[in-house]
């Protein structure tokens, strides 16, 4: 399949001239010739600039749970939006979202913000606040949003540079941050129980927090060992440590009360985004009553001018309701393992060393090896660069997915059985392309 690109390229040159690498977000930027440029979006499917039409499985990163421009959310926005969008004031929405979504979540209070980074930024406050502790726990690959102390070890650290297992290094992600802030943050390896237990006992009294995603959602949705994952809730209790779970992607897409339901531990405090407005800005801090009342005037600050506000309410408002009375996340699962299923399927009969890794609403697809990662030690022992070969080639055939295999693949409401057919055609024949029929092609290929 070919693409014309013309008009991208066009509209592409010409943001460069006003932005930055011509993206509003540095995860944008796929290189000169290949970032593209989208129109617009229905359902399971996106079109760029030139109407070509993809499958989309980024979906926004994550955050298109329903599918895109769903009417059910569309609507209920654009009605209220007649009515003025902000106000300096609390807004009757506010009050049915936090009823519905304390109810789903199982949390006790919430507060609204706008983005993931801004949701984990107050957790981490609030634990500060309510224990009188600084420092906290953060594992290597995970990722918790655009804010200075958390950026150290995350998704786009080199593994090789991460120092020995027994004393991780703890690398910066960025320029433009005080190095200094690295002395409030312990860096540790995810599903390590040995090395979680030696740091409790070395620094449990000055620990303000344990932050962690539930799954590795930046790093090919590597999965907690449950065991460690108790082990961690177990620790928190006993050193009077907030347990943080960053929710940003797991929330309300592995089930209605997102991964603590889904693994049965409970956090003291949650960060959420993404799904919760099915692709509009909005973001949440809950968690345990005695821990959120620390959130007052004159005492913790937590605020925003568009915080609540009437488009991000209501989007959450319409995409919880969805999620809670329509099988929104079983009929996700259904079609999520089935393409899990062919996809392994597919690369097992080229005899193609590969693991599909995470849960049926998102996960990743890593080449190499056939034993799952981890943490991100392990996962930077797979073939990143063959993974990008077949990434190419499904973007070529049309389906949307980042040919970095630390990006999970998403599913949506709208990824519906046709669907799965059409992508499990198009993945066959981009295997093909890549593979050969079979792993004797395979390894010819590999060997040129």
């Amino acid at each position: 399949m070919s693409h014309n690109k013309s008009k991208s390229q066009q509209l592409f040159n010409k943001a460069k001239q006003h932005i930055p690498y011509g993206v509003n977000s540095n995860f944008r930027y796929w290189g000169e010739e290949e970032t593209p440029i989208m129109a617009r979006g229905a359902g399971a499917y996106v079109w760029d600039a030139d109407d070509n039409r993809f499958i989309d499985y980024r979906l926004g990163f994550g955050p298109i749970i329903l599918g895109h421009a769903h009417p059910v959310v569309t609507q209920r926005v654009a009605e209220a939006i007649q009515n003025g969008v902000l106000f300096a004031a609390t807004t009757p929405i506010e009050i049915e979202l936090a009823e519905r979504f304390t109810r789903m979540t199982g949390m006790d209070k919430v507060r609204l913000s706008n983005t993931g980074t801004e949701a984990n930024m107050h957790a981490l406050r609030i634990a500060r606040a309510y224990t009188g502790r600084e420092k906290f726990i953060k594992f290597e690959g995970n990722y918790h949003g655009n804010f200075d102390y958390v950026m150290f070890s995350g998704p786009t650290a080199k593994a090789e540079l991460l120092g020995p297992r027994s004393r991780p290094h703890r690398l910066r992600a960025t320029e433009g941050m005080p190095v200094a802030i690295r002395n409030y943050m312990i860096s540790l390896p995810y599903n390590d129980i040995e090395m979680l237990e030696r740091a409790m006992v070395e620094h449990g009294e000055e620990l303000a927090a344990v932050v962690l995603e539930p799954i590795m959602g930046n790093v090919a949705c590597i999965l907690p060992d449950l065991a460690w994952l108790q082990r961690v809730r177990e620790l928190c209790d006993e050193f009077g440590v907030v347990l943080i779970f960053d929710e940003v992607k797991t929330g309300f897409r592995l089930a209605n009360g997102g991964a603590q339901e889904y693994f049965g531990i409970k956090a003291d405090l949650a960060a959420y985004a993404k799904a919760m407005g099915n692709g509009f800005p909005v973001s949440a801090v809950a968690g345990r009553d005695e821990i959120m009342s620390v959130v007052e005037p004159g005492r913790v600050a937590h605020g925003g001018t568009y915080c609540g506000n009437v488009v991000a309410a209501t989007a959450a408002a319409a995409t919880l309701e969805m999620i809670e009375t329509q099988p929104v996340i079983e009929t996700i699962f259904a079609n999520g393992r089935r393409l899990m299923a062919g996809i392994g399927e597919i690369l097992g009969r080229r005899g193609v060393a590969h693991v599909v890794t995470g849960v049926p609403s998102m996960f990743s697809v890593l080449l190499g090896k056939d034993e799952a990662p981890t943490d991100y030690r392990s996962y930077s022992e797979f073939d990143a660069e063959l993974f990008g070969l077949l990434g190419a080639e499904l973007i070529h055939r049309g389906i949307l997915v980042d040919d970095d295999p630390r990006e999970p693949w998403f599913m949506s409401y709208s990824h519906d059985a046709a669907v799965i057919d059409e992508t499990l055609t198009l993945v066959e024949d981009a295997a093909t392309a890549v593979f050969g029929r079979g792993g004797h092609q395979r390894k010819l290929r590999l060997a040129a």
